[in-house]
């Protein structure tokens, strides 16, 4: 479903008055970041409003902005110290002129991404030549593309229909599409009204689809002491919500808001994701001296990019991830 050019024009205009509505970042003791609604950013909401960060002199500011070049086009600008967002969205707009990395692990999804399919399609391989609802450029299209790639297929063995998540979700319930890629709440939406199956979810691909904290790289230089008050209060919030979920989930429907405003349903969507300790912190992004997993991650995402964008992505691993801070 192409965007017309009306509806593009308003979201260039939308991205720079957001953009000059911004506080400069780059202040000693000031942190801003933008992200998408998602469970997987409950726990800057947590450490936030239990004061870990300020406690360690740090003060955060959260802002939703539900497009991924929009948050970009603000950090770029100056407007935002960093983001939260997944790894592959992220580095297609890494750059010599844009210089930004990964310094806190949040979460991967384990299980709040999936494909849902019409009843007669049994596996991956009978999406052949069939229509998929996937949103192009985004995280879904990238899983998409890795779920097929393991069956020995490629995104040309389909007939994308571009749409978002929640419109491919709307479209697949509505008989439009027999397949879509899509994300909580939406998959038990479609168990739930019986309109087809979930025929894999991303519990199925542990450690593919991961949210970090990436800062501008100005900011991490000038202010190290931040970074890691950063980094050390998310480790504690996590840990506070293994001993304390109920509280913790409360707190975070509070601050992330939307379709998660409800605690019940931000409890039910953590279910599909797996926030990151300090230990799957240090295994994911490494340490210095040592890489992480991610790496792969990052391979993964420029190969896949570079085949569906037709243009080359040679980002390298440390020119994406800074190992300094992981390690309090």
């Amino acid at each position: 479903m192409k965007k017309s050019l009306r509806h593009r024009i308003v979201r260039s205009l939308t991205c720079t008055a957001l953009a000059a509505g911004m506080v400069a970042t780059a202040q000693a003791g000031q942190l801003s970041i933008g992200h998408t609604t998602w469970v997987g950013y409950g726990t800057l909401y947590l450490a936030r409003d239990l004061g870990y960060f300020k406690d360690a002199g740090l003060d955060l500011e959260l802002t939703t902005i539900e497009e991924a070049s929009m948050y970009m086009a603000a950090q770029a600008s100056g407007k935002l110290s960093g983001s939260a967002s997944t790894i592959d969205e992220i580095l297609k707009y890494r750059s010599k002129d844009f210089c930004f990395k990964a310094v806190a692990a949040l979460d991967e999804s384990h299980g709040g991404d999936g494909l849902v399919v019409s009843k007669d399609i049994a596996d991956i391989k009978g999406l052949k030549g069939k229509p998929v609802a996937v949103n192009e450029g985004s995280v879904s299209q990238f899983w998409l593309s890795y779920l097929l790639k393991r069956q020995g297929m490629t995104m040309a063995d389909v007939e994308v229909q571009n749409m978002t998540a929640d419109d491919a979700a709307s479209a697949f319930i509505a008989g439009r599409v027999p397949a879509a890629v899509t994300w909580e709440p939406n998959l038990t939406t479609v168990k739930q009204k019986g309109a087809g199956n979930v025929l894999v979810d991303s519990s199925t691909t542990p450690g593919v689809i991961v949210d970090v904290v990436a800062l501008g790289c100005d900011v991490i230089e000038k202010q190290p002491e931040d970074v890691k008050a950063l980094v050390a209060g998310l480790y504690k919030a996590v840990e506070y919500t293994k001993t304390h979920p109920k509280e913790a989930y409360e707190i975070m429907a509070k601050g992330v808001g939307g379709y998660l405003s409800k605690p019940e349903d931000l409890a039910e969507a953590a279910k599909g994701v797996r926030f990151y300790d300090q230990a799957m912190s240090e295994k994911l992004l490494g340490v210095p001296g040592q890489s992480g997993d991610i790496a792969g991650i990052i391979s993964l995402a420029n190969e896949t990019w570079s085949s569906l964008q037709g243009k080359p992505y040679t980002v390298k691993y440390e020119d994406l991830v800074d190992t300094r801070f992981v390690k309090p």
